[in-house]
């Protein structure tokens, strides 16, 4: 958390900043755990002062904010500052919801239409997220292909099939591999799961095709709602969007974090188990492994069933 439809609803929510020119980065003191910021934050502000925001652009679970300084960028090409916020960590463009976790504060020169952000927060209460200002090659080493696999927006079965078919994972822990699919956390792997009727647990070397194919199509269906709904607020809603609102999606949530609770489809109980060290719920009356055989019509019908709020 945040996953790819938090992140790509920050993306989303910095469009304001886009072609505005850098006047001011810092890096305020603060007795809280420090970020892994490279290079060093001095070197960092001295470097990106003056540049203007090209674009922002999501790269799986990462903001990576696209830098250009007219002809610098012909004779140096592109600078990119890559942020990943991982737990806590959140792209704000309003008042933080505290000033002690604020680590990074980027002005903007005054101009322009309308109401546009005077400024960009980079707000992370664990101190778990990263900062990094990279070249072209170096955004490559660390988000290129061979580190990162199709987007969970634009996924497709073929893919899934290529990256993991052969795994001896179980299919949840291996749809946390962002090489083999990006973006797709442990609340959202879940959550797909449940949609397509298949147990957790199931080894990837055990489903047959069609089984990625349904993965596939239910992945960029969940993703492509997820982000409509602003992404999910879950626990003590840390998560926020870039304008401070809570993300609406976790009243769509069927089995994530509902341990006990009925299911909305067979009425059983949702267990949570442990995998990977990472927490795991879904509904064994629903989810089944391959060869032990149907779920029966509430499982078929889980994909195309739209959850009410």
């Amino acid at each position: 958390m945040p996953e790819l439809p938090e992140v790509e609803t920050m993306r989303r929510g910095l469009a304001g900043v886009v072609g505005r020119r850098i006047a001011s980065v810092e890096f305020p003191r603060s007795r809280v755990r420090p970020l892994s910021i490279e290079p060093a934050a001095a070197t960092i502000a001295r470097r990106i002062v003056g540049h203007t925001v090209a674009a922002v652009v999501r790269r799986g679970k990462r903001i990576v904010i696209e830098l250009a300084r007219g002809e610098a960028v012909a004779r140096c090409g592109r600078l990119w500052l890559a942020i990943e916020p991982r737990m806590t960590g959140l792209m704000l463009v309003v008042d933080p919801p505290t000033e002690e976790h604020v680590r990074m504060v980027m002005g903007f020169t005054k101009g322009g239409r309308g109401a546009q952000p005077q400024r960009l927060l980079f707000w992370d209460r664990r101190g778990l997220g990263t900062i990094r200002l990279l070249d072209d090659r170096g955004l490559d080493a660390v988000c290129g292909p061979h580190k990162h696999g199709p987007d969970g927006l634009v996924v497709n079965g073929a893919d899934l099939a290529d990256r993991l078919r052969a795994s001896r994972r179980a299919v949840k822990v291996a749809l946390l591999d962002q090489r083999a699919v990006a973006g797709i956390g442990n609340i959202y792997a879940a959550e797909i799961l449940f949609r397509c009727g298949i147990d957790p647990r199931s080894p990837c070397r055990r489903l047959p095709r069609d089984a990625w194919e349904r993965i596939a199509d239910v992945t960029r269906a969940l993703l492509a709602e997820a982000v409509a709904h602003e992404g999910s607020s879950i626990g003590d809603e840390t998560y926020r969007t870039a304008d401070n609102r809570v993300g609406r999606f976790q009243r769509q949530h069927r089995v994530y974090g509902h341990e006990g609770d009925a299911c909305t489809a067979c009425g059983g109980a949702i267990l949570r188990i442990v995998q990977a060290q990472r927490a795991t719920f879904f509904c064994p009356g629903c989810q089944r492994r391959p060869g032990r055989g149907a779920a029966g019509s509430a499982r078929r019908g889980l994909a195309s069933r739209r959850p009410t709020t």
